[in-house]
């Protein structure tokens, strides 16, 4: 579950912003004012800030300044009743990933949002990878996505590759169908179902070299990604 430092000094439009994320599968924790919501995010570990501009104490912009100083990495966004291009544009400058002006769609709110989160989670996890990683026989350079053996060397598609490296991150474990589609396809619909069933079969190709290797499929349930 996704964790979201929500800081909104209108209480009602607060209450009811925080009710509906969390109805998203989201864990909110909610801040009435920029003061108290610096706090919070000093004694907690959130995956997303999201900041209304204009708050007592400490505006959003104040706010946004001091929580990159302690983790430059967090992704956060604005709301606002403000529709000005220089605030956008300060917002965006202090590294904003969104700036959301109110009204707007409670359902565009949770989209922009969990895209955000994706793409941190993305870069977080590249920026984590060797630039080589040991697959049974094969080394796999995870700029290039070739896949080398003493024998041959097998270029991947961006696809190819994030499916492989997560399936080896979850080696020897069962993994449900539905984490692989989220996770790779980000959705798990019936096409990307059978799309994934195709690229699982080019990996099991790919990997035929190595007897030790094996993407066994369990019907109904998900997939085991084996290395003797």
């Amino acid at each position: 579950m996704r964790k979201i430092l929500l800081a909104e000094d209108d209480i009602d439009f607060g209450a009811i912003l925080k009710q509906y994320l969390e109805l998203q599968n989201f864990s909110v924790i909610w801040a009435k004012d920029g003061e108290e919501a610096l706090d919070l995010f000093k004694k907690n570990s959130f995956d997303i800030c999201v900041l209304d501009v204009m708050m007592p104490k400490i505006d959003g912009f104040t706010l946004a300044e001091k929580i990159v100083d302690c983790n430059p990495e967090i992704p956060f966004v604005f709301l606002t009743a403000r529709n000005q291009n220089e605030d956008k544009i300060k917002g965006l400058k202090l590294g904003a990933d969104d700036y959301i002006v109110k009204p707007f769609e409670a359902d565009e709110l949770v989209l922009r949002l969990t895209n955000i989160i994706k793409r941190t989670e993305k870069r977080s996890l590249s920026n984590a990878l060797p630039n080589q990683i040991e697959i049974g026989i094969f080394t796999f350079d995870t700029n290039r996505f070739e896949l080398k053996s003493s024998q041959k060397t097998q270029q991947l598609t961006e696809k190819e590759a994030s499916l492989l490296l997560f399936l080896f991150q979850h080696k020897n474990h069962l993994v449900k169908r539905e984490q692989v589609l989220k996770a790779v396809w980000e959705n798990d619909d019936f096409f990307s179902g059978r799309s994934m069933d195709v690229f699982i079969s080019k990996l099991r190709k790919y990997l035929i070299e190595d007897t030790t290797i094996s993407i066994e499929s369990i019907r109904n349930i998900g997939l085991e990604f084996k290395i003797l």
